[in-house]
């Protein structure tokens, strides 16, 4: 089984790689194999509503990293999602990014790349922001049937740099329990399927609008 887990930071080892680090120990201890894949600095491309994706299988513009990771996804057994907090929110590079990833690939025809494979939201701040910042990730899960990882607390680690993040015990610990929650589901989701439980898929979804 892996993890794939989204550095959502312009730092490659800032905060959020810190927490992230943190929760691959864990993963790592029960047998997980995980990789953290880092947005990068280049620009990230918002999503032009196009509707391309719905014809290619994929995002039409292919110029950043999106479509990588959605490859890795597919391959992927469970997501920790990890941003640092600007102005109370996930970073620019981070909406824009996971916006294309799961409208291209998570919320269509494409969804298996995400769908059932359960995921956590982790964010590191120096003060405030995080819980706004939390929901926000979470939105991403909820609309592509993803079940979500909780912890004890909020998932956040406050800090404005990896050595101050090193002194948030309780965030630390709070990365660490993500891991381990993480590992049982998808062991229990293993177990499941071996046991030939699969999710009910039968009834197809209504689209509808509030203008009449």
């Amino acid at each position: 089984m892996k993890v794939l887990l989204f550095n959502g930071s312009p730092h490659k080892n800032g905060c959020t790689y810190t927490a992230l680090t943190e929760i691959t120990k864990s993963l790592n201890e029960n047998e997980i194999e995980t990789e953290i894949f880092w947005v990068g600095t280049k620009p990230v491309l918002s999503c032009m509503a196009c509707g391309k994706c719905s014809e290619i299988g994929k995002c039409t513009f292919g110029d950043d990293k999106v479509n990588e990771f959605v490859e890795k996804a597919r391959d992927a057994d469970g997501f920790v999602f990890g941003s640092p907090v600007h102005y109370a929110a996930a970073t620019g590079a981070t909406t824009a990014f996971l916006d294309r990833a799961f409208y291209s690939n998570g919320h269509g025809s494409g969804a298996d790349a995400f769908r059932f494979k359960p995921a956590a939201g982790i964010v590191s701040a120096r003060r405030s922001g995080t819980t706004a910042t939390f929901d926000q990730l979470n939105k991403y899960m909820t609309i592509t049937q993803m079940p979500i990882i909780s912890s004890v607390y909020w998932n956040a680690v406050h800090g404005n740099t990896p050595e101050e993040v090193m002194q948030d015990e309780e965030g630390l610990f709070t990365m660490r329990q993500i891991g381990k929650n993480l590992a049982y589901f998808l062991k229990c989701i293993e177990a499941g399927r071996e046991k030939g439980l699969e999710p009910d898929m039968s009834e197809a979804k209504p689209r509808t609008n509030f203008i009449r």
